[in-house]
């Protein structure tokens, strides 16, 4: 299988989560994205991934691997991926001929990112899986059973049509230690959501690297985190941007999930004190404001991290000014 994407700087990409904003529509979501891939493939973005949510009022991309068809075809370069699927979601067969079907009609352009979460609640787990009674080791296991369906090897007994011999790079996801020992072990690339995520990031990434097994996919470790940007002409319109996303995010703890509300001025601040700072701490790893501003984020994590990649998350409001995010936050990359 193909390695990832190697560069001599610090490569970046985006995770797009297909946003449904409030008074939108999932027709619409669904075109932004392609719309924003094409904007994202110009400004030099290394892949652009979406991810397996399930339930969310907020969220268009359920039906992942069709919404990775729907953006492949609508860009040419770029690497079109899942970050991720769910694998306990799914029989690894299934994932294989999608992600095999997806290899045939995009060749050397499709990503499979690996998660082991459900991408809902137990209630919506349950509607997916029709049971809940699982094995702590079933995830691993069928990892392994994915990559045997793309090998060919003829352990399953079974052949994936398509499937067999496809050319997918599979990355495995996670939040917590389990995903850093699990990919280092299978010497895969890794990557943390540490834009949602952050307290383990840094253990994680060390016990990553320190254990990494070299594999017939990758001959060394390569790390991925996740980072949210918020970007604009200014500090003061940057901050009011990422205000759509804090309102989301608040809004999903507190179990209300929503729709992405349009920005709201000074909203963090509204929070009172303990509200700023659960939100300051779990959005730690974002860089919100003007150019200048975003630069000094970003290099500081990638300073911080030594990721090999930098998995940008940016959710905002206004379409316009998500592409115009986008554009600030490549500039600011090319210069790590």
């Amino acid at each position: 299988m193909a390695q990832p994407h190697l560069a001599a700087m610090t490569a970046f990409s985006l995770l797009d989560l297909a946003p449904i904003v409030e008074g939108g529509s999932a027709a619409a979501a669904l075109a932004n994205s392609a719309d924003l891939a094409r904007h994202a493939e110009a400004l030099g973005f290394t892949r652009y991934w979406v991810a397996e949510h399930h339930g969310m009022a907020g969220i268009a991309s359920a039906a992942t691997a069709v919404v990775i068809g729907h953006i492949a075809a609508a860009t040419s370069r770029i690497r079109i991926g899942a970050g991720g699927i769910m694998l306990p979601n799914h029989a690894p067969i299934v994932i294989a001929e999608q992600f095999g079907t997806l290899d045939a009609l995009f060749p050397g352009r499709i990503d499979l990112g690996l998660g082991r979460a459900p991408g809902s609640d137990q209630r919506v787990a349950r509607a997916l899986r029709r049971t809940l009674d699982s094995d702590p080791n079933a995830f691993p296991r069928d990892v392994i059973e994915l990559q045997s369906y793309f090998a060919d090897d003829g352990q399953t007994g079974i052949r994936a049509v398509p499937g067999a011999g496809a050319n997918v790079p599979i990355w495995i996801l996670g939040s917590s230690l389990f995903g850093a020992q699990l990919a280092a072990m299978l010497g895969l690339p890794y990557a943390f959501a540490s834009h949602f995520a952050p307290d383990a990031l840094d253990q994680a990434l060390e016990i990553y690297r320190r254990d990494f097994r070299p594999s017939a996919q990758l001959d060394r470790p390569y790390a991925m985190a996740g980072f949210n940007v918020f970007a604009a002409d200014s500090d003061a319109e940057g901050e009011l941007i990422a205000s759509s996303q804090q309102q989301a995010f608040v809004a999903l703890r507190t179990g209300h999930p929503r729709q992405l509300p349009p920005p709201v001025a000074g909203y963090r601040d509204s929070l009172g004190e303990q509200g700023r700072a659960t939100l300051d701490h779990v959005l730690q790893c974002s860089a919100v404001g003007g150019p200048d501003t975003v630069a000094r984020g970003i290099a500081a994590f990638v300073e911080r991290t030594q990721v090999d990649e930098v998995m940008i998350a940016s959710a905002i409001y206004d379409h316009d000014a998500r592409k115009r995010s986008l554009a600030i936050t490549a500039e600011a990359m090319r210069g790590i």
